[in-house]
């Protein structure tokens, strides 16, 4: 760890410990990481005898509502303070944090937590490590730089970080100390199980419907390196879903054996396009939806691109081909 992020870790916990009243934001549509290193920290605060306010733009996905305090969170039009101690997590800029953002007062101080490369450092402090696997993995130091003892409801949540944004520990980004923060949560008590079996193993029926209609329209290249589903709204109103049951099918175009890069699209409103991408080892997706104004990590990101379903399609496999010329990778 570099000189400055050392004091990035201290500076956290002294902006923990000084401010109180504080506005807790993830960015729009939490996932997992986002849901656990958010309400974590704010298991953290409430050990420290800090009050706090959870605010998200959306509701929070069913599978997550077994987290502690995961029904606290507000929505902005419930809130009528204008927050001047605000943490944000998990986002990498502030326009992520939609309406809830606007709670933020003209004259606030904003810790923004985070591990996203694509991180514009928008907060007054912050602290963006690259290292981490998840936003939940840098709480985790926070607690340490603190000197606290985590609750089980605490590492719970952070457990939830970890077991999601490394794919049940799946990932190239599991490190050695992924794995030993892990062990310390199941010390405190934390049920793997439990955990992985609601956010990872159990689906619903329309996720269901929504896999088996998607996987009749998979396509790859001729090449075999990249692979992509496509689900329109007809799919998902058909399977009688919504967007969180989209999630996770990425993931079947990217497991094909030889493909490098998994792509879905998804049609998120009239003449917009959701895209999520994941890759294995050789091309950063990351920079791909930063170029096409999304972000995210090399080996999973996404972006939100004007156009119709179709003609984004093409747009964006005809840049992914292109991304393969560039690097000069001949296999996956």
């Amino acid at each position: 760890m570099t000189p400055d992020l050392k004091q990035a870790y201290k500076t956290a916990a002294q902006f923990f410990r000084e401010y109180d009243d504080f506005l807790l934001l993830v960015h729009e549509k939490p996932d997992g990481d986002a849901l656990g290193s958010v309400l974590g920290a704010a298991h953290l605060l409430q050990q420290l005898g800090k009050t706090f306010t959870l605010v998200n733009d959306d509701p929070i996905p069913d599978k997550f509502q077994f987290l502690p305090m995961a029904d606290r969170f507000l929505l902005p039009k419930n809130v009528q303070t204008r927050f001047r101690s605000v943490i944000s997590f998990d986002c990498g800029d502030r326009k992520r944090l939609g309406l809830s953002g606007e709670l933020i007062a003209p004259d606030a101080v904003i810790l923004n937590i985070d591990h996203h490369k694509t991180n514009d450092f928008f907060g007054t402090e912050n602290l963006v490590d690259l290292d981490a696997a998840a936003t939940c993995q840098i709480v985790y130091k926070i607690s340490r730089e603190l000197q606290a003892d985590l609750s089980l409801d605490a590492a719970t949540c952070l457990y939830t970080g970890l077991v999601t944004d490394t794919g049940g520990f799946r990932y190239s980004n599991t490190s050695e100390e992924v794995m030993l923060i892990a062990a310390s949560l199941l010390k405190l008590g934390v049920k793997p199980y439990n955990v992985i079996d609601k956010v990872m193993e159990t689906m619903t029926w329309p996720q269901v419907l929504l896999i088996r209609s998607a996987l009749e329209n998979l396509g790859r290249s001729e090449d075999g390196k990249y692979a992509w589903v496509v689900v329109t709204r007809d799919m998902i109103n058909c399977a009688n879903g919504c967007d969180d049951d989209v999630e996770g099918l990425v993931n079947y175009p990217r497991n094909v054996e030889g493909v490098e890069v998994g792509i879905l699209f998804r049609e998120a409103a009239p003449g917009k396009t959701k895209v999520s991408f994941r890759s294995k080892y050789v091309i950063d997706v990351g920079a791909l939806a930063l170029e096409l104004g999304g972000g995210g990590h090399a080996r999973a990101s996404g972006c939100t691109v004007d156009g119709d379903l179709e003609e984004v399609k093409d747009r964006v496999l005809a840049r992914v081909a292109r991304a393969f010329s560039e690097t000069g990778a001949t296999e996956a």
